[in-house]
């Protein structure tokens, strides 16, 4: 079931004038921020969007229009001409729209959506709200100058306030409403004069209406300056990092390399599928060096194969930083993946056969070009049945990374043969381990 979801966007942001003049529209890897909550909220669950926006309305209003259309999901848009005021004048704008519970987000927050979906599935009674309160006190990606401390017990929230110095969690800016929110945000403003979202939250923790949701360990962050940006993108990038399905070159040489070209790949117009086509494209050069013969071609074609596949982890990163995926993708990155393995391999063997032309060369090439096909044909079927065995024993998993890091390394020691008839055995021998193993768990 799908979740109306309110987004606050209608500060100034000051702290982030020099990055843009709009803070909702500020990128963050490629992608605006405001885009980034919308987005994660979607994943998490939420169908229908409202958004309150005040400084530099007019600028934010035409992107979600344009955004709206490009995901093809209602976003309705609600002007505060008090967005100077706290936050709790942006969230009573919202009052008319909601009438069950909601999500309440911040345009500025970054977080896992996971998260939200966590607060999402909980079931709350009239009158009730909670929030997604982080118990990690010592998290590095939260400013303790600038973030909102909670005291909690058990499940409830016990206080909130900035200024706490009894606290044991940090307020994480997400939000599961009923409408009770906006009569405790009236009562906040005429009782105490504090019109703060804050506010609200104090008075229904006073009366025990107030749920507070452990997130510890899930990813979020508060964007409200340049530090904090740098925090962020440091963050989704080492996400990246951590791929199950990583052979041990893709994980410990491939991968820290890729995530370094792919946070500069992430500023321009380039989609993954031309990441896709340059890998391959490269592939083939090296592959023509290999041909030609001679150890200075062989080096050089050596290096542009590793750079190949460093840059071919890329165009995944890039599609998941900058919401790009597609099976499509996925699929023709595969089919250019077969496509360069084979013509680095017929590559290597016509570069020993040169040197001896013999058949038994090109058997070898043959069978080597053969182990690699099946290797890359039974990696989903094989990958799927050991998934947690792999998980915890990552470093048997034999794939791309390592056969073309072994096409690498024999070709800068010039032991192109031998290294042909370690591919040759090794991915064959793995290839029919792999269908016994497949054929004992049917």
């Amino acid at each position: 079931m799908g979740m109306k979801c309110l987004i606050i966007a209608a500060g100034k942001g000051s702290r982030l004038q020099l990055r843009g003049d709009s803070k909702p529209l500020i990128p963050i890897l490629g992608i605006p921020l405001i885009e980034r909550v919308v987005r994660t909220a979607l994943e998490a669950g939420a169908d229908e969007f409202y958004v309150v926006t005040g400084y530099q309305g007019d600028q934010v209003r035409a992107f979600l229009e344009q955004l709206s259309r490009r995901l093809e999901i209602p976003i309705t848009t609600i002007v505060n001409e008090d967005w100077e005021k706290d936050n709790g004048f942006s969230v009573l704008k919202a009052r008319e729209y909601f009438r069950e519970p909601f999500l309440l987000l911040m345009a500025d927050h970054l977080f896992d959506p996971a998260l939200a979906r966590k607060l999402i599935g909980l079931s709350l009674n009239d009158g009730e709200i909670a929030l997604g309160v982080d118990g990690n006190t010592q998290n590095p990606l939260v400013d303790m100058k600038d973030v909102t401390r909670i005291k909690t017990k058990s499940v409830k929230i016990c206080n909130i306030d900035k200024g706490l110095a009894d606290f044991n969690g940090f307020d994480s800016g997400i939000f599961l409403c009923t409408p009770a929110i906006f009569g405790a945000l009236e009562r906040c403003a005429n009782e105490f004069g504090d019109t703060t979202l804050s506010g609200a939250v104090r008075i229904l923790a006073i009366e025990g209406r107030a749920k507070a949701v452990d997130i510890s360990g899930h990813f979020w962050i508060d964007v409200d300056d340049p530090a904090a940006i740098r925090r962020a993108e440091s963050a989704l990038l080492d996400n990246l990092l951590d791929k199950s399905n990583d052979g041990l070159v893709s994980r410990y040489f491939n991968r820290p390399l890729s995530v370094r070209i792919t946070r500069r790949l992430v500023n321009y117009r380039i989609t993954p599928n031309q990441i896709s086509l340059f890998s391959f494209l490269c592939s083939v050069l090296a592959a023509g060096l290999f041909a030609l013969g001679g150890y200075p071609t062989l080096l050089l074609g050596a290096f542009l194969a590793q750079f190949a596949s460093v840059i071919d982890g890329c165009d995944g990163e890039v599609a998941r930083l900058k919401y790009q995926s597609s099976h499509y993708g996925k699929w023709l990155d595969a089919v250019l993946d077969r496509y360069a393995d084979a013509f680095l391999l017929f590559g290597l063997t016509w570069h020993v056969y040169l040197n001896t032309p013999t058949n038994l060369i090109l058997w070898i090439g043959f069978f080597a070009i053969i182990g690699s096909f099946l290797l890359s044909y039974t990696a989903d079927k094989y990958d799927s049945l050991m998934r947690d065995r792999i998980s915890r024993n990552k470093r048997f998993r034999l794939g791309r990374d390592t056969r073309v890091f072994a096409i690498f390394l024999g070709s800068i020691i010039n032991q192109v043969y031998l290294t042909l008839v370690v591919i040759a055995v090794v991915m064959n021998i793995e290839t029919i381990r792999r269908v016994i193993i497949c054929r004992d768990h049917e």
